[in-house]
């Protein structure tokens, strides 16, 4: 038995699962520890893998926090992805809920990935406007396909604008939070919750 398991322990990684494991390791660091202090060294470590292995993988270590940036925002979009045929307003606090909570959690990873953006970053801030892109296209999906709004984007020009704009909103408001502003996770939420509901209202 005992052989076996060690047979299983051994067993070859695919290219796919190795990069998956990779990514979970940085995950993990980037959200406990700020982006200066996460040594690619130790993600090696970690995963049991030579650092050349890793480069083989993520030529950079800049590419490494994007890779895991962009695995992270495409999580994140399917937590939060709307219930189809129920109101927006009705969804809205549960979905910011689960992406407070996530910030929260990450906030380390959160704040490197904003300060990367505003750095000029290539390799973030091309992560950076797909993650802002699809996460408009997400709440304009969902707009439409409320039963009580029906909203198309396209016949109503703003709406776009004002969906981009609270997503920069709430943005500055997680890093705020982050910093320590007096404010509960639900004051956070409410706050985002009433704005969004703000900048789309006719």
């Amino acid at each position: 038995m005992a052989g076996k398991q060690g047979e299983r322990a051994r067993r070859r990684l695919s290219t796919e699962e190795r990069r998956e494991q990779l990514l979970t390791v940085g995950a993990g660091l980037f959200s406990e520890s700020p982006y200066d202090d996460v040594w690619i060294e130790r993600v090696a470590e970690i995963a049991g893998v030579s650092r050349g292995l890793l480069y083989h993988y993520f030529p950079t270590k800049r590419d490494f926090f994007a890779a895991v940036v962009e695995r992270e925002s495409g999580r994140m979009l399917r937590m939060t992805a709307a219930v189809p045929g129920v109101p927006v307003r009705e969804q809205l606090s549960a979905g910011l809920d689960t992406f407070l909570g996530y910030v929260e959690e990450h906030a380390h990873g959160f704040r490197a990935f904003h300060r990367a953006d505003a750095a000029g970053d290539q390799a973030v801030r091309k992560v950076y406007r797909q993650a802002l892109a699809a996460q408009e296209r997400q709440i304009l999906a969902a707009l439409a396909a409320d039963p009580e709004l029906g909203w198309v984007p396209e016949d109503r020009p703003e709406l776009r604008i004002a969906v981009r704009g609270w997503l920069a909103f709430t943005t500055a408001v997680c890093l705020e939070w982050l910093r320590g502003a007096e404010l509960t996770r639900a004051q956070v939420r409410d706050l985002c919750a009433r704005a969004l509901l703000g900048a789309i209202a006719p």
